[in-house]
């Protein structure tokens, strides 16, 4: 990320990134679906439902239509399945945080 001018911070789980300093100064949150506790569709909802619109990108190992359908219909940008190229998520990204500038950006 560092060399396409972005700055990333990682998190061990939901809650931990819900209890940080970072939740308001997220441009975008790039999160796999299966993490424990609370998959990342739950994390996205979660911020949703608390006033936190942060773009999110999420990913998994393990793709479903289900799980995408409603990954979108949450208002997730991006549906990643692994494996994906790093241009994949480095286009996912710009599309988020052209969302949050009010560019559009593309789901």
């Amino acid at each position: 990320m560092r060399s396409v001018g972005l700055i990333a911070k990682a998190f061990s789980s939901g809650e931990e990134f819900l209890r940080s300093p970072e939740l308001s100064r997220t441009g975008c949150l790039v999160v796999d679906y299966d993490m424990p506790k609370m998959n990342g569709l739950d994390l996205h909802n979660n911020l949703s439902r608390l006033g936190n619109e942060i773009p999110t990108v999420l990913i998994t190992a393990y793709p479903s239509d289900d799980i995408r359908a409603r990954a979108l219909q949450a208002g997730v940008i991006c549906y990643l399945p692994k494996p994906f190229d790093e241009s994949d998520l480095l286009n996912c990204i710009q599309a988020a945080l052209d969302r949050i500038k009010g560019n559009g950006g593309a789901p």
